[in-house]
């Protein structure tokens, strides 16, 4: 994209309300709790060979970098009900297309949406999504893969996600 602008996502109430629980969980007993094995592995002794200490600290790490990541997601959402289908490709429709020859039915959208479901999700910022959203049933668009190939792509249907 040639200019910035805030991409908002959507999200269905529950998936909000899974990914805020567990934001709020791991920004507190999560961090107290590792800060505790952190603290009792240190207690241990020598850190160049404590094995408890920098498995604690690689789980901190990890911790921190969800914590990141669903702040960042959850701070430009939009919460709601899927889109009802009109026959156009648009963020949290399930899309069936043919790409490269082949068939697939898949979520247009955030992954997280999709927890629980056997959906593969695609994300509308991705080379397949940005060249599909907006086209109706029928439509035909390309795509260069990341390794280099143009892909063509028609929309066979647009459904609304029921979850």
């Amino acid at each position: 994209m040639a200019s910035e602008e805030i991409k908002e996502t959507w999200l269905t109430q529950e998936a909000y309300d899974r990914l805020k629980g567990e934001l709020d969980t791991l920004s507190t007993t999560g961090r107290e709790e590792i800060a505790k094995r952190i603290e009792a592995a240190r207690e241990e002794g020598d850190l160049k060979e404590n094995g408890g200490y920098h498995a604690a600290k690689d789980e901190q790490g990890k911790i921190e970098a969800r914590i990141r990541t669903l702040t960042a997601l959850l701070k430009d959402v939009k919460v709601g009900e899927a889109p009802e289908s009109s026959g156009v490709v648009e963020t949290g429709t399930v899309i069936t297309a043919t790409i490269a020859g082949d068939e697939a039915t898949f979520l247009l959208g955030n992954r997280e949406i999709a927890a629980g479901t056997d959906y593969t999700v695609y994300s509308e910022s991705s080379p397949m999504g940005a060249a599909i959203l907006g086209l109706k049933v029928g439509e035909k668009s390309t795509f260069t893969a990341p390794n280099g190939k143009d892909i063509e792509v028609e929309v066979i249907n647009v459904a609304t996600f029921t979850g």
